[in-house]
Parts: structure tokens; C-alpha cells; sequence
């Protein structure tokens, strides 16, 4: 009995002190990875670890004006509207201010557009997007690929669906190098808002909001 309780306290040091260590050469991206490994994605959500459905990637490609020139508002437009996305802009300003749905609009811009580059740098190209998922029935889609088990919309499943759950963690790490982890949570939190309330728009009422909003 003795020797397993000492065991267990030098095991419990040797982690507290591993612990400190990591956080101390990485900083706070070491307690961003920590809910990776507890099957969580780094802004919450559970972690989708299948194969990612290119073609509804492709499709909101398209929509946003394709690889080259991708807007995330462009294709918010296509799928719902102008009058729409004008509307939601105008709420989602008003909830969080001007400064941080620009900046949202930009990291999705990001998300996608360095999530493509990835792609392509390991092998992976789109394929031709399905003609029939445009409009609302490819917003439609997009909340159903974010919308996890327990039926609350999570950008990270999302990402996971549209890129796989590596190359969304690459292209985190990309963002947050470039802006800082704020910027990068920041834009996890107001699309996981912004989803929510296509999905409502939609009568996608069983959609759940996730706790990051």
C-alpha cells in the first residue's frame, strides 16, 4: 500500500512538473492543445476525426467566389441573400461590435482560404462541386456538417467536416501566429453565433447554441 501511494505522488509530481515545463516553453499554445488530446477541439466542441466532405467545401468555394478570390461574405450572400446577411451582420454588430465581426469575417477568410493552401500542399484537391447545393440548401448543409451528436452547432466540427481535424489545426496555429489565440477564438465564437442563427432563419429549430458565443 505504502509503495503504491508513493508511486502515485511521484508520478502526480512528475506531471505537475511536465506541466509546468510545457507551459513554460510553449506558453499558452500548450494549454491549447491539452483539449485535443480529451477528444475536444481547442474553442470546445467534441473533435470530428472522420474524412472531411470536400464536396461541400467545394460548394462553398464556389459560392464565395472560388479559390483565387474567396469572401466568406460573398458567400454568405450567394446562400441567403443580401437583405439576410445584411440583417445578421447588422445584429451580430450590435452583440459584439463593429472591430470584432470584421474581424470574424476576415479569419473565415482565412480558415478557408489557408485551409485550401494546406490541402493542395499535401496532396488534397477539391473536387467539382455538386450543381444542385447552392443557395439555402447549401446553408442548409453547412449547419448540418456543424451541427455535433448532441445537436449543438460547434465551428470546430464544421472545420473538422470542411477541412479534417488536422489540417483545422494547422490552420488555427496559422492564425494564431499571424493575429494571437484571441483573434482566432474570437472568430470559433461568433460563427458558432452566426450558424445559429442561419439555422433559426432556416426553421432549423433543434439546433442547439454552443456554450461559446
Amino acid at each position: 500500500m505504502f509503495k503504491k501511494a508513493k508511486l502515485f505522488a511521484v508520478l502526480t509530481a512528475l506531471a505537475v512538473s511536465l506541466t509546468g515545463v510545457a507551459t513554460a516553453f510553449y506558453g499558452s499554445a500548450a494549454l491549447a492543445v491539452t483539449p485535443n488530446m480529451q477528444g475536444m477541439n481547442w474553442f470546445g466542441g467534441p473533435v470530428y476525426n472522420g474524412k472531411p466532405n470536400l464536396e461541400v467545401t467545394a460548394a462553398l468555394v464556389d459560392a464565395g467566389g472560388g479559390v483565387e478570390h474567396f469572401s466568406f461574405q460573398q458567400a454568405l450572400v450567394s446562400m441567403l441573400g443580401e437583405k439576410t446577411v445584411h440583417a445578421e451582420v447588422g445584429k451580430l454588430t450590435k452583440q459584439y461590435g463593429s472591430k470584432k465581426v470584421n474581424d470574424w469575417i476576415a479569419a473565415m477568410d482565412f480558415y478557408v482560404t489557408d485551409g485550401l493552401k494546406r490541402a493542395t500542399a499535401m496532396g488534397i484537391n477539391l473536387p467539382t462541386a455538386p450543381a444542385d447545393l447552392k443557395g439555402a440548401t447549401l446553408a442548409r448543409r453547412l449547419v448540418s456538417e456543424g451541427t455535433d451528436p448532441h445537436g449543438v452547432f460547434w465551428a470546430g466540427w464544421l472545420f473538422d467536416h470542411l477541412l479534417s481535424h488536422d489540417i483545422h489545426d494547422m490552420v488555427m496555429a496559422d492564425l494564431q501566429a499571424a493575429h494571437g489565440r484571441p483573434y482566432d477564438e474570437n472568430g470559433h465564437r461568433i460563427t458558432n453565433q452566426a450558424m445559429y442563427d442561419v439555422a433559426q432563419a432556416l426553421g432549423l429549430k433543434k439546433v442547439k447554441l454552443a456554450s461559446l458565443h
